[in-house]
């Protein structure tokens, strides 16, 4: 089936493929919450057609998702014994949760079809106000879908990605909310703040609700963040669309590995590539 992107976003709220003033309002509502927190919310951006469209299609790939147990620290390296055993780098956490990876989801279904609609990466260039500004090159992490069950959640972490862009597709009946710790690392590690994050004590720890259809810009590689545990028998997903500063940036092994089970040729090729020198 093909679909219309134009069924899917509500175009008549949001016209980001038309220059203009309405374009243009959108747009500084954006820069000031971004330059508030690192974090901007576009409230109902998809239709009810587009909702349940994007639903159909994560029931339809859901047995793809890759479903993973472990326990984690922040920035999903091993434990280093030389470490301080109060440093955030030795801090794990329980975490559990599934991503269907980017390859299940065809080019002519509605998730792509959303990705793909003319003037989508321009619209959120112009958000971000980046220069540098490419999708994510990874294969099996351009456009996927994080999906969790009752009990399920993702435990603090940095984004390997400088900016991501998600799309409430499906909540939970409860639970899940999205807490954010904005910009303590924009300078460096920070590892002070990010102890305290991990320890409870920090007054710098937002919370986001995200209703279905809501589109998030979020500069996850700086700001420490986690979504917290669901209940419920209904499924939580959410769209993730990566954007990075580097026009064949991937995802490392050992983390590909880890969210998606498996890795490809391309991410043996480029290891050890990247040009930042943040922890992974």
């Amino acid at each position: 089936m093909q679909y219309n992107s134009a069924e899917l976003i509500d175009l008549e709220r949001y016209p980001i493929h038309l220059e203009g003033p309405e374009r243009d309002r959108i747009l500084t509502g954006v820069h000031t919450d971004l330059a508030r927190d690192g974090c901007a919310v576009l409230k109902g951006f998809l239709t009810a057609e587009g909702i349940a469209a994007l639903t159909k299609e994560a029931d339809r790939v859901a047995h793809g998702a890759h479903r993973s147990a472990s326990r984690t620290n922040a920035y999903f390296t091993q434990d280093d014994p030389n470490l301080p055993i109060d440093d955030p780098r030795r801090q794990f956490f329980d975490r559990s949760n599934a991503f269907i990876p980017a390859d299940y989801f065809t080019p002519d279904g509605p998730l792509r079809s959303v990705h793909d609609f003319v003037g989508f990466d321009r619209f959120i260039q112009d958000c971000l106000q980046e220069e540098k500004f490419f999708r994510y090159a990874d294969p099996l992490a351009d456009v996927i879908v994080n999906m969790a069950d009752a009990g399920n959640g993702f435990p603090w972490h940095f984004d390997t990605n400088n900016f991501t862009v998600t799309l409430a597709i499906q909540n939970a009946e409860e639970g899940g909310a999205f807490e954010y710790a904005p910009g303590i690392r924009a300078g460096g590690e920070n590892f002070a703040e990010v102890k305290r994050v991990l320890d409870g004590t920090s007054d710098k720890v937002s919370v986001l609700e995200l209703e279905p259809g809501d589109l998030q810009l979020f500069r996850g590689r700086y700001s420490l963040h986690r979504v917290a545990p669901l209940e419920g028998r209904r499924r939580r997903y959410v769209a993730i669309f990566s954007y990075v500063d580097e026009p064949a940036m991937v995802g490392s092994v050992e983390r590909t590995k880890q969210l998606y089970g498996r890795i490809l040729a391309i991410h043996l090729e480029r290891a050890g590539q990247r040009a930042d020198n943040y922890i992974d």
